[in-house]
């Protein structure tokens, strides 16, 4: 699906992009992150920090050029997109470590890039919005990289697949429960099945959400992620987070990617446009 919209896309020509090594965490490996730039634009500007889903086990920056294009060309942005190592050869901690050095690259390296420190906004689709939402519980705990809001679509962040949801979606063409267990198993390597799964990794399982930063969040209904997403935005707000939440009817996970043609598809797309740029004006 994702080559076939590759395969659609026109790369704007108004958008640079560069890939540039960055030190890895403590001692890790390099890791890869992909800088898009409008071309005519200087100065500093707000910095989407993207993380790419896969189910937590597929993925590369790549996929998600036509969306970092259109984000940097049409609001006026830089984003700077990780290419974290992918379970089951790297578990958790490993991929957490990649996007956490990727952003403190970010930051740090924040005049170079002309980028406003003060509005990095850490975002992701699917497993890369659950890992999103683990980057931003991290940053808060640490307290080294102030993040300015979370852009969170359709996200990944519950490894129990006990919810209503993650029981009914079970239909081969879509991501249903088995891919699920798939993915969370590679992901968490030995912590699978245990309670010794740490928030960054799932962030369902944070216990306080309390001092986390202006949310964006979106689902779908027929999405298995619908429950754990649902709850997550009720926790926010219950904790004094600004909480903004889309549920789109009659969309399955990645329905944007599926059906971009589709009536939902283009509210949803005009919807987060918006509310990126609102989170970036904050």
């Amino acid at each position: 699906i994702m080559q076939a919209a590759l395969e659609r896309w026109e790369p704007d020509p108004g958008v640079t992009r560069e890939n540039r090594m960055v030190p890895g965490w403590d001692g890790d490996p390099e890791v890869r992150v992909r800088i898009y730039r409008p071309a005519d634009q200087e100065g500093e500007l707000p910095c989407l920090f993207w993380i790419h889903g896969g189910g937590h086990v597929l993925g590369q920056v790549e996929q998600d050029d036509p969306a970092m294009d259109f984000y940097v060309g049409s609001i006026g942005c830089v984003a700077v997109s990780v290419d974290w190592r992918l379970p089951p050869e790297h578990p958790y901690p490993a991929p957490m470590d990649d996007c956490y050095a990727g952003l403190a690259w970010t930051y740090e390296n924040a005049d170079e890039l002309g980028i406003d420190a003060n509005r990095i906004v850490v975002g992701g689709a699917s497993s890369g919005g659950g890992s999103a939402a683990g980057l931003t519980l991290l940053a808060r705990d640490r307290g080294e990289i102030p993040v300015a809001a979370q852009f969170l679509v359709y996200p990944m962040i519950d490894d129990r697949n006990v919810t209503p949801s993650s029981h009914l979606i079970t239909h081969h063409k879509v991501w249903n429960r088995t891919s699920n267990i798939i993915g969370w198993r590679s992901y968490l390597g030995d912590l699978h099945g245990t309670d010794d799964v740490p928030a960054y990794a799932a962030p369902t399982r944070a216990e306080d959400l309390s001092g986390l930063p202006p949310t964006w969040m979106a689902t779908a209904d027929l999405d298995l992620f619908v429950d754990e997403d649902l709850d997550y935005a009720r926790r926010l707000i219950d904790a004094g987070v600004p909480t903004e939440l889309h549920v789109y009817p009659r969309a399955i996970h990645g329905f944007d990617v599926f059906a971009p043609d589709s009536a939902v598809s283009k509210r949803y797309v005009a919807e987060r446009n918006a509310g990126l740029a609102r989170l970036f004006a904050l």
